[in-house]
């Protein structure tokens, strides 16, 4: 059943090391190093070149997208789940600590050295098409992983954060998520109303267009609003969506440039498949799950009972946590470091990496999860957002 919040247990359980007092620098350093797996997601594609150059051959390149999908499900179950838990003194340290940060951003420019990298070969002459179709997926999964690099930039406050989020969506032509996550989806999600909650049933390939269409219909007409208040035109440069836009010309203007149009029909690919994944992820987080009307017509309030959770220890490194969902959208401000686990959030049977490709099998996907949904609901299909 959909649990309210004060009935969550209020000392969930949490990663990291033993419960105590503000950890030393050597625990501090220990805690830190599991984070730095996460910037391997936009190496992969340049230990795939290498792998090309060394072994004379160009299937390197579809090394990213083997390894996230194929290797990383196998992993992740072997590591298991992450059980440990954190002082609350521990989780207020590691706010703090501008180490968390500076991994989100050095992402920025490991991303832009896979963009130049990926247009340099897809023109490069002699590439089989079957290889430059792996080297699309593959980039497109650096940017999928922008996208969500974004997301945690862009609950932050400041100017720094704020451009940095706008600069890692622009390979996505996505700038307009800023404005729809932020303000549309946080405030609707779970509900039949948000294009970005999949429905009970609803298949993948149904749901993609309806978010993709929605979210960005959304966005204009929350900053449309937000403009016509301030006494602004909705065509101002003020307006998010249109920056957002200006951005991605600009970046894949400048890529053109350097190597030709040719690489124009590459980033626009690789973005395309990179926004497709960040909506699998989408299409994951809130399958089924709705919040319920309250007597005065309006919807409860979000509770960590209204995400899909996942507590795998690697996954969730890879991906800054954002499998504990639950957490994030009970607490939007909490920094990816100090998300908790809370076990009486629906869980998912695996993380990210494995149920990704499941989704695009819609009976495979529906058998594992529409039973999980309503055993949630306690068998009361009316309770499920079916649309």
């Amino acid at each position: 059943m959909s649990t309210p919040i004060d009935a969550l247990p209020s000392r969930p359980r949490d990663q990291g090391q033993e419960p105590g007092t503000l950890p030393g620098r050597r625990a501090q350093l220990q805690a830190r190093l599991p984070w730095l797996a996460a910037l391997s997601v936009p190496l992969l594609p340049f230990i795939g070149w290498a792998c090309n150059r060394g072994f004379d051959t160009t299937h390197g390149w579809w090394l990213p997208f083997v390894f996230l999908y194929g290797v990383l499900p196998l992993l992740d179950p072997l590591l298991g789940e992450d059980g440990r838990e954190v002082s609350d003194d521990v989780l207020a340290q590691r706010e703090r600590d501008p180490f968390y940060r500076a991994i989100l951003l050095a992402w920025l420019p490991l991303h832009l050295g896979c963009l130049l990298l990926g247009a340099w070969a897809f023109v490069h002459p002699g590439l089989p098409w079957f290889d430059a179709l792996g080297l699309i997926l593959s980039v497109g999964l650096v940017t999928g992983g922008g996208i969500n690099v974004a997301h945690e930039l862009g609950h932050k406050r400041g100017a720094v954060a704020r451009w940095s989020a706008r600069l890692a969506l622009a390979p996505a032509c996505y700038g307009h998520f800023l404005v729809e996550h932020n303000r549309g989806h946080h405030v609707r999600v779970a509900t039949p109303e948000d294009p970005a909650s999949a429905r009970l049933g609803e298949s993948f390939w149904r749901f993609l267009p309806r978010t993709l269409v929605g979210s960005l219909r959304s966005a204009w007409a929350l900053e449309s609003v937000r403009l016509q208040r301030s006494g602004r035109s909705v065509w101002s440069p003020g307006n998010e969506v249109l920056l957002g836009v200006l951005l991605s010309a600009v970046l894949f203007a400048g890529i053109a440039s350097a190597f030709g149009a040719l690489t124009l029909v590459f980033l626009l690919a690789q973005g395309f498949y990179g926004a497709t994944t960040l909506e699998s992820v989408n299409y994951i987080e809130h399958y089924g799950l709705r919040r319920q009307r309250r007597a005065d017509g309006r919807y409860e309030r979000c509770t960590p009972a209204h995400s899909w959770n996942s507590n795998r220890r690697l996954t969730n490194i890879m991906l800054f946590h954002l499998q504990r969902h639950a957490d994030h959208h009970a607490h939007p401000t909490r920094p990816y470091q100090t998300l908790r686990h809370f076990e009486a959030a629906p869980q998912l049977p695996a993380g990210y990496a494995t149920l990704v490709p499941l989704t695009w099998l819609p009976p495979i996907w529906f058998a594992l999860m529409d039973r999980r949904v309503l055993a949630f609901y306690d068998g009361r299909r009316e309770l499920a957002n079916t649309g």
